[in-house]
């Protein structure tokens, strides 16, 4: 990837709704296949992934996103900040002290920055040349990153600056650390980050994920208190918003700790567009079980107070909400499918301009009476359907295999500029 001057991105991204400018993806590869029945529940999947369909799926999602807006791959980013032998040699060490994998060190920083940026990310086959290495059960010195497809979860734009997260499981921190040495060395970004992890005094209870943290406007976060991001994790984006005059509002919703399909808040709650949200009625308007938190925020003084739901403390933030109801209305099991299967889950590239699953169809036609178009990517990519020609609309990507690795579209997403909604 050769970086030209008009290629340079300044961060700012203060909606979850503006017109899409600039986003990171990772398109999946060998590290998808790189997993078994057997250690799927540690890479955090409950299935595996056929990888040729998977990339089918995914390659009618990154078209669609590239006749929108510039759209830049975390591997092509990677190989980039890997010819600078600095760059590679501190990276190596620290994903080898992290990993516990120092016997691996002089074999990566051998190898050239498209070898290494292919081996960073699907994995290091252990050499059995130890009695040690030769009994054990691992196929791998560097685990596959699994997961990482998912570039909504390892580092979130807020405003102006970069938040790299430090998340929940082990297998997931070097996603964090990657994006962190991109966002810090590659010369297409200008952007401060903040790592709480890089805190001398560092509390391991702080974890945090990107598809919990939605920027409903320049002063107002909502943040998911979740089995991935912690209260803890919330009290370090409170300490750092507090000295960004932007912010003066957190919502806090707290969420199921199981099933898993409630990972993150954008798995129950997403931005259509200013005035209309996407929920999963049963967790986002339940306030006999979950609750919401608004945190005021007026010149270092906070103020704490529990509310009814989102919508209410949104409303009295001045923002005129309709809600659209994943699965539609009426049915909770038709509810509960779709919102398994990231029905709640949509991509904003711009006001009521959206991306997601085609296999949500209750979820879709709900959509369609609201006034959106409901639109195959094929017809987009084949331009067979100009978008120009409509004001709200879903593009639907195939989804059958995509969908069983636990997230939707807006996961599958890093935004990096959008315009000012």
């Amino acid at each position: 990837m050769l970086i030209d001057n008009k290629d340079k991105v300044d961060i700012n991204v203060n909606s979850e709704y503006g017109e899409l400018e600039a986003v990171i993806i990772h398109s999946p590869g060998q590290e998808v296949e790189n997993m078994t029945p057997e250690n799927a529940e540690r890479a955090l999947y409950s299935d595996i992934l056929n990888l040729s369909e998977a990339t089918r799926e995914y390659s009618q999602f990154k078209s669609v996103l590239e006749k929108h807006a510039l759209t830049i791959e975390v591997k092509d980013l990677l190989k980039d900040i890997l010819l600078n032998e600095t760059v590679k040699k501190n990276l190596i060490t620290n994903i080898c002290s992290n990993e516990n994998v120092f016997h691996i060190k002089k074999k990566l920083i051998e190898m050239e920055p498209d070898t290494l940026a292919k081996n960073l990310i699907e994995g290091v086959e252990l050499q059995r040349n130890t009695l040690t290495k030769f009994l054990s059960t691992d196929r791998f010195s560097l685990k596959p990153l699994h997961n990482f497809f998912f570039t909504r979860d390892a580092s979130v734009s807020i405003n102006d600056f970069v938040l790299i997260n430090p998340m929940a499981n082990q297998v997931r921190k070097r996603e964090a650390l990657i994006m962190e040495t991109i966002f810090i060395n590659h010369p297409m970004f200008q952007a401060k980050t903040y790592n709480p992890a890089n805190k001398i005094e560092f509390d391991p209870n702080i974890t945090i994920e990107g598809g919990d943290i939605l920027v409903a406007r320049e002063d107002v976060l909502i943040i998911g208190n979740s089995m991935r991001t912690s209260a803890q994790g919330i009290d370090y984006i409170l300490e750092k918003v507090k000295s960004d005059s932007k912010i003066k509002y957190i919502i806090v919703q707290e969420l199921p700790r199981s099933p898993e399909s409630f990972i993150h808040l954008d798995m129950t709650f997403t931005f259509l567009s200013k005035n209309e949200v996407l929920i999963y009625e049963p967790v986002i308007l339940n306030p006999n079980q979950f609750k919401t938190i608004l945190i005021e925020i007026e010149k270092n003084e906070v103020k704490i107070s529990e509310q009814v739901d989102i919508l209410k403390v949104l409303k009295k933030l001045k923002f005129d909400i309709e809600p659209i109801h994943c699965g539609g209305k009426g049915d909770p099991w038709i509810q509960e499918r779709e919102q398994w299967h990231s029905g709640a889950n949509l991509f904003a590239m711009g006001p009521g301009k959206l991306l997601g699953y085609g296999r949500n169809v209750y979820t879709l036609k709900e959509m369609n009476k609201h006034g959106y178009e409901i639109i195959k990517a094929n017809d987009v990519i084949k331009n067979r359907k100009d978008l120009k020609n409509y004001d709200k609309y879903v593009v639907t990507i195939d989804s059958s295999e995509l969908s069983r690795g636990g997230g939707g579209c807006r996961c599958m997403t890093m935004p990096v500029r959008r315009k000012l909604a």
